[in-house]
């Protein structure tokens, strides 16, 4: 069980959302490249030096959930419990959309639509998260790092977050990718055996104790 954040932990927790919060307002009220990191101090009343304790850059201050939002997704596939990997996955996405999907998200969405640096941004973040949740997935069924369809997976479900953002209905829309998610996992036959040693010979004698196909 995790111990409860402590005093300080909870008071840098604080300052961290506070400035957030603070950068997200001035950039939707004046526009991101009219605003700059000593803007969002002064009205946050910290350091600039503070900003960047928390905040690796600029562009970092509108994805504050960023990292959190990385770390659930792998949780969701490692700390899964005896549920199927897709349906747990579903879940924690269906989740994290709920936590997005605010008053402000449709300005957020333009505004990260109308900065070059947020795009890329965006982009590069999304690859990332992509990148760690195939790792876990290839790792939960025993197979290498770059498995294509550990990574092909990993990267619709990251894009069922962002297309969810943009929809009507962000949970129809969640629903709607993890049903393709899970046709392909399906067609994949991944979970087919988690157990089973990848660098095996698929041709070894089966009378020596070798899985038997499905």
């Amino acid at each position: 069980m995790t111990a409860p954040p402590g005093r300080r932990e909870r008071k840098k927790a604080a300052t961290r959302q506070k400035i957030a919060d603070t950068a997200l307002r001035l950039f939707l009220e004046r526009g991101y490249d009219a605003v700059g990191v000593r803007d969002v101090a002064a009205e946050a009343d910290v350091a600039v030096t503070t900003v960047f304790a928390h905040f690796d850059s600029k562009e970092a201050l509108v994805f504050e959930r960023d990292a959190d939002f990385e770390h659930r997704l792998v949780r969701a596939v490692a700390e899964r419990g005896r549920d199927d990997l897709v349906p747990a996955l579903r879940h924690e996405v269906h989740a994290i959309v709920r936590h997005c999907t605010t008053d402000r998200s449709a300005a957020l969405g333009e505004l990260i639509q109308s900065s070059p640096d947020l795009r890329g941004y965006n982009e590069a973040m999304c690859a990332r998260h992509a990148a760690s949740l195939a790792t876990a997935i290839a790792a939960e069924l025993g197979l290498p790092p770059r498995t294509t369809a550990c990574r092909a997976i990993a990267r619709f479900a990251v894009d069922a977050h962002v297309l969810a953002r943009e929809a009507q209905d962000p949970e129809a829309a969640v629903d709607e990718v993890f049903r393709m998610i899970q046709a392909a996992w399906d067609a994949a036959d991944l979970s087919a055996d988690p157990h089973a040693d990848p660098h095996a010979d698929p041709h070894a004698d089966l009378s020596a104790g070798a899985p038997q196909d499905r």
